[in-house]
């Protein structure tokens, strides 16, 4: 048996399929690569594949994170090697490296998510900064969202690490998000936006970097 961690990017042309599209996806790949996948017991096997936070739709990003686990051991150069000819279109993997059986599961030490989101607004550069400054400064947030016919309520200011304008143009601003990622809950750019009172839905959400308790992969 081995684990394999694989850090791989989505591309703008798949920013709108689901999560679970995006694991069959890769298991398409993998079985078309004969990639010896590890399968789980029971009356359902299926492939041991896990990830560290489900990317949501309508978000590219760079910095996706998988572990696999193999029944044979295969040196991760030949493993990137097989499946270069069978990785999805839209997906591009950049790296692979072997991680200890025993290590942590990624979603258990996976603490926060960087975001680079990009908003139309015709607001001054001081007028955004102080709305950024003005939600920093509260100490709570109460939010809510649906799902489905379920309501969530939370407070998303205990989500929120930190906000900041990383670029401005004509016609808006690039800013940087880093959300809380993990056990208590995952911070959403879109309701970050929104808590800023832009009245717009973001002109597009990248996900630039994932902080791990042990390291940041960017």
């Amino acid at each position: 048996m081995q684990r394999l961690r694989l850090r791989f990017g989505r591309a703008e042309e798949l920013k709108y399929i689901s999560h679970a599209d995006v694991i069959r996806t890769w298991e398409r790949g993998f079985r078309r690569a004969s990639i010896p996948l590890a399968y789980s017991q029971g009356f359902t096997p299926h492939p041991q594949i896990s990830t560290a936070a489900p990317l949501a739709i309508g978000i590219t990003s760079d910095v996706e994170l998988m572990d696999i686990r193999l029944t044979t051991w295969m040196p991760p150069q030949s493993f990137t090697m097989k499946l270069a000819d069978q990785t999805p279109r839209g997906f591009q993997l950049l790296d692979t490296w072997i991680v200890g059986l025993n290590f942590p599961s990624l979603q258990s030490i996976l603490t926060f998510a960087e975001y680079v989101v990009v908003i139309n607004t015709e607001q001054k550069y001081q007028d955004v900064q102080d709305c950024i400054n003005s939600l920093l400064r509260k100490k709570e947030l109460a939010w809510f969202h649906h799902r489905g016919e379920k309501t969530h309520h939370y407070d998303l200011r205990a989500l929120i690490d930190d906000i900041w304008i990383a670029d401005c143009s004509n016609s808006g601003y690039s800013l940087g998000m880093r959300l809380c990622c993990g056990h208590s809950g995952s911070g959403r750019p879109e309701q970050v936006v929104s808590a800023l009172e832009f009245c717009q839905y973001p002109v597009s959400i990248h996900r630039s970097k994932l902080v791990l308790e042990q390291g940041t992969i960017e």
